[in-house]
């Protein structure tokens, strides 16, 4: 059973937001009235359970949030004594009861009442289940609660109805959605710090200097680097890793090289290389996986020798969510003398990134993948590889001295960032670190653990239908195809539903046709994601499959 003083508790305090009473609901008693009557059988009486007497009349004024209004003629749910622990119930009593609605400030609405959340016994919310359907378990762990209704009130779009219903976002692989404290930053850059960089003399200059190197600080922090001199703003992974190819890679790859990828690859791994390859002469070679998606480190160790001069590989697959033994990987290269690259796009936003520990050489994430905005990404680098590659881009900002017999550069990361940057974009992509890191990464990567365990389950029960990447380190992904139907036939029906998933090749065709698929159905997770949405996407299929 719950924790009736905990229930008690959460009950006073919803009961005191609604002035005037609980009017149309079973056993209730309005504020006004100041009994102490305990509720008959219905409301909050679960089986077995002693009557909880609700002392209204000792109540002291509501203890509303400051940023929450309640709406005065609202009624809870009927249904709410069915299970307190239930997201989608809770999600219903917030929406009839409270509606967020943040004063600009740039603080996280999570976080207002942050001290006291953090106490509470450690609970996993469930979803759901139709009638006739197995009942689902109460998930306990030694963990503090993950607050995911808190957490989703942070972001407004997820407010949003799709063809009438609420918008269920598991297309996270291909972009998150942003908290407000994110959306908020960007505003206020725009409206008080608008001003080009580094040069000017004047007050805005120097708080947007302030606020996109402070960024970087933010970034460097982030992902461990040693220094914020080893982060270089770049538009995203794509390229981060086309600056690599350009700048070492042609002043360090020569004829009969080899360059070492994994057949996970996005193309944005695999295009930049090859385009390398054709110039310089050397080879590509791939590492192979096995039937659940995982690599080989069998293989890898024989691809390995001495004329291997770059390995460069994903921490986690955008098409089928496998997690990759780097820091095994990276190692494993170093003995042989090779640089690493690791693209950190799909891992950012779901573990902890951390490139001293790794050892790799190069690193490089896009913002709007760890709910930052578009256009904005970073590539770390070892300083002493960074001080050896040369420029890429030339223009302003980069240069310490220019004649028209020759140009002296900064040194990195300057040197690497031509021309005015996207500085708005990178203090956005600041504010999205700071949101992640209050959350906790560890606490971000439990939760959606549980409910990607929780997802492959689910799905699993769908007649006809069958995963693509079953390894037993993955994270986020859910690739999936279902007999009878095209992958945008059941992206369709999705949709109709206002559930947003991708379907397609997802930039990763090679790894795709090594299990003889050219598509595949991939809902992805993030932390604002739910069981109920789980619940909601499960149903869409199980109707097609019926039919």
């Amino acid at each position: 059973m719950p924790d009736t003083a905990l229930i008690e508790r959460l009950a006073n305090e919803l009961f005191a937001g609604v002035p005037g009473g609980l009017s149309g609901v079973p056993n209730s008693v309005p504020v006004s009235q100041g009994s102490s009557r305990a509720p008959e059988a219905g409301l909050f009486n679960l089986p077995g359970a002693a009557p909880f007497d609700f002392n209204f009349a000792s109540l002291a004024a509501p203890q509303a949030p400051a940023n929450f209004d309640f709406k005065p003629d609202a009624v809870l749910p009927s249904n709410l004594g069915a299970d307190l622990y239930d997201d989608a119930v809770l999600r219903d009593l917030l929406k009839d009861n409270a509606t967020a609605h943040p004063k600009m400030t740039g603080a996280a609405l999570y976080f207002l009442d942050e001290a006291d959340r953090f106490n509470q016994p450690a609970r996993q919310s469930k979803s759901v289940k139709p009638a006739g359907e197995r009942a689902p378990q109460i998930i306990t762990s030694g963990h503090p609660a993950f607050d995911v209704l808190a957490v989703r009130r942070d972001f407004p779009i997820l407010k949003e109805l799709v063809n009438g219903r609420p918008l269920a976002w598991l297309d996270n692989a291909a972009t998150t959605q942003k908290p407000q404290s994110v959306i908020d930053r960007l505003s206020y850059f725009y409206a008080h710090e608008n001003s080009n960089i580094h040069r000017a003399a004047h007050e805005l200059a120097a708080r947007a200097t302030d606020a996109y190197e402070g960024a970087r600080d933010k970034v460097a922090n982030f992902i461990n680097a040693g220094s914020s001199s080893e982060v270089i703003f770049v538009r995203g992974t794509t390229e981060a890793i086309n600056l690599v190819a350009q700048s070492w890679g042609r002043k360090h790859i020569a004829k009969d090289d080899e360059i070492i990828i994994s057949h996970l690859e996005h193309h944005a791994n695999i295009v930049p290389w090859q385009m390398l390859c054709a110039e310089t002469g050397a080879k590509l070679r791939v590492i192979p996986v096995d039937d659940d998606g995982q690599v080989l480190l069998g293989e890898y160790e024989r691809l390995l020798n001495s004329r291997t001069k770059l390995v460069s590989f994903t921490q986690v697959s955008n098409a089928l969510g496998t997690v990759t033994p780097a820091k095994q990987m990276v190692d494993m290269a170093h003995r042989y003398g090779a640089r690493v690259l690791v693209d950190g796009a799909q891992s950012v936003s779901h573990m902890r990134a951390d490139v001293q520990y790794l050892d790799c050489d190069f690193f490089v994430f896009s913002g709007h993948k760890v709910f930052g905005p578009t256009g904005i990404g970073a590539l770390y680098g070892k300083p002493e590889i960074l001080a050896d590659m040369p420029p890429w881009q030339g223009g302003g900002n980069m240069i310490e001295d220019v004649t028209f017999e020759q140009t002296r550069y900064h040194l990195a990361p300057n040197k690497f960032e031509a021309g005015t940057g996207n500085i708005a974009d990178a203090v956005g992509l600041g504010a999205a670190l700071d949101y992640v890191q209050k959350l906790g990464i560890d606490n971000i990567n439990r939760y959606e653990h549980e409910l990607l365990v929780y997802a492959m389950r689910e799905l699993k029960t769908v007649p006809g239908l069958k995963l693509i990447g079953t390894a037993p380190d993955k994270t986020s992904v859910l690739s999936f195809v279902l007999d009878g139907y095209q992958t945008t036939e059941v992206g369709e029906a999705l949709n109709k539903e206002g559930i947003a998933v991708r379907t397609g090749h997802h930039c990763a065709q090679p790894i795709l046709r090594r299990f003889g698929l050219e598509a595949t159905v991939r809902p992805s997770l993030a932390f604002y994601n739910t069981h109920e949405e789980i619940d909601r996407l499960v149903s869409v299929v199980q109707q097609l499959a019926r039919r």
